[in-house]
């Protein structure tokens, strides 16, 4: 199963719908994709599964639909805990990019958090997973599919967000705050932060 995030509205892309009974469900090989996720914007339409028999096919279909970036990004910790978050388009983001030719998704990871961010000698310590949102760039619907890694620092100097970006902040975020800033961040990313990273220090 995937989820395919349409801003605040997860798709859900599976090969067994009996879990879902009270969707939406559409045929993933039939499903006019683009007019679908209109209706979803204009919420003319929630609660959607995209289905195939097929699981073996599932995520050659889901490749199908739209054409595929393909990015990575980091949940960056420092050695107080504190998780780096960015600041753009008034809401609370991780830091990520689009991979450049000739990187591994690693590379591309590491790259992108500390050009958006200023931050330095990263260590990835495991792979946190990938999630799934559309965007449109250029006036064309695209899907990205975001490589997440968590990763380490004890980089102590000036955080710099890369305005030209878009970033107006990029700043270290205790526990009790990241659940704030989540909040007012987008569904993809709350997906990232198991419930037990952030209990501690919110009792």
């Amino acid at each position: 199963m995937y989820k395919v995030f349409v801003k605040e509205v997860a798709i859900i892309v599976t090969s067994d719908k009996s879990a879902f009974k009270d969707h939406n469900t559409f045929n993933i090989k039939k499903v006019n994709f683009k007019e679908l996720v209109q209706q979803i914007e204009n919420k003319e339409i929630a609660n959607v599964v995209l289905y195939s028999k097929n699981e073996s096919k599932l995520l050659k279909r889901l490749h199908k639909l739209l054409p595929v970036v393909i990015a990575g990004g980091g949940l960056v910790l420092n050695q107080d805990n504190d998780f780096l978050f960015i600041h753009r388009n008034g809401k609370w983001d991780l830091p990520k990019g689009k991979a450049e030719d000739g990187e591994t998704i690693e590379q591309t990871s590491i790259r992108e958090v500390e050009e958006e961010t200023g931050v330095r000698d990263l260590q990835i310590t495991d792979y946190l997973g990938h999630t799934y949102h559309t965007f449109t760039r250029k006036g064309k619907l695209k899907l990205k599919l975001t490589h997440w890694f968590i990763m380490e620092t004890d980089f102590h100097k000036k955080l710099k967000p890369q305005k030209k970006e878009g970033i107006d902040k990029a700043v270290w975020i205790n526990k009790e705050m990241a659940i704030l800033a989540l909040k007012d961040s987008y569904a993809n990313i709350r997906e990232l932060f198991p419930d037990d990273m952030l209990v501690d220090d919110a009792r």
